[in-house]
């Protein structure tokens, strides 16, 4: 029998991103039982006490994505019941998955960011002049997110109907132009700055998951000056919210105007065939196996 821990892992949940959760949580818990590892997965549902009192696991590696897994509460309830996990701890989860609250710490501390409102649903107006975005405060990969262009008139519907299907109130953020990049974090050290491409218009839930639904250049074709400012950026931000573990920051880069504007920070980064921080983990050396086993060797509670 082997010595090494026996890890549940947390997977599914009911948010948006339910599916790509599943994903994430298969490919990892394919990788624990390689390395050799006891593994039991788990669909979480709001009775996780009751199924982590069944499996009895001695750390839980959290796949989850989106509400209720990202978002400090399922951390909670792990410190609670004292058992290690990996990822953000409680604070930072939660900080972080607040896209308005998070915006307001970087301000705060000097780093570009967007300038944005909380708008709430069942506004006629424009919030400003577009090109803007509407996003929902609290959700990941592009979910409800809307880009309103340049000389549009209408208000979309996500501003215009009350009660709108992600707590009736959205992040409408100024439009920044050019080039997506992004730049994972493990622990303390920031990995290579990615580019993303999108095949089709913009960098949606299609384009993050779709096979063939966006190009990915790492390192990305950028000068060492601009990589170590994206590297820089990506490691206060981290290390400003109290993030652990891996993390992975995103940001819009404007060549014209030199602007670096970081749009937010990914406490639970995708670990999908298509995902990005395993990708950036390969350009280093680090195979999918090996972050597994990095991110679960990280584990613990007061994070």
């Amino acid at each position: 029998m082997s010595d090494l821990p026996h890890i549940a892992v947390l997977m599914g949940g009911w948010s948006p991103e339910r599916e790509i959760s599943l994903i994430s949580g298969d490919k990892c818990a394919d990788a624990l039982v390689a390395l050799g590892y006891r593994v039991s997965k788990i669909d979480v549902t709001r009775k996780l006490d009751a199924q982590l009192d069944e499996v009895r696991p001695d750390i839980c590696f959290n796949a989850l994505h989106g509400v209720g897994g990202e978002d400090g509460e399922v951390q909670g309830l792990l410190e609670v019941l004292e058992i290690p996990y990996t990822h953000s701890g409680v604070r930072a989860s939660a900080l972080a998955m607040d896209k308005h609250l998070s915006k307001q710490i970087f301000a705060a501390a000097g780093i570009p960011v967007a300038e944005s409102l909380l708008v709430d649903s069942g506004t006629t107006d424009h919030p400003m002049s577009p090109p803007y975005v509407v996003k929902p405060v609290n959700q990941g990969s592009s979910v409800g997110v809307e880009i309103i262009s340049e000389g549009s008139n209408s208000v979309p519907k996500s501003l215009t109907e009350k009660g709108w299907a992600f707590d009736g109130v959205a992040m409408v953020e100024k439009y920044i132009a050019g080039h997506e990049l992004t730049c994972a974090m493990m622990g303390d050290v920031a990995l290579d700055v990615m580019e993303i491409v999108p095949v089709n218009g913009w960098y949606d839930y299609r384009a993050k998951y779709d096979d063939g639904g966006s190009r990915h250049e790492c390192p990305a074709d950028i000068d060492d000056a601009l990589a170590a400012r994206v590297q820089d950026i990506s490691l206060q931000a981290h290390m400003l919210l109290g993030c652990r573990g891996v993390t992975r920051a995103d940001f819009r880069y404007d060549a014209a105007t030199d602007a670096l504007i970081l749009l937010e920070i990914n406490t639970q980064p995708g670990m999908t065939p298509v995902s990005l921080v395993p990708e950036m983990a390969a350009y280093r050396g680090i195979d999918f196996n090996q972050l597994v086993q990095w991110i679960v060797e990280d584990a613990s509670c007061r994070r």
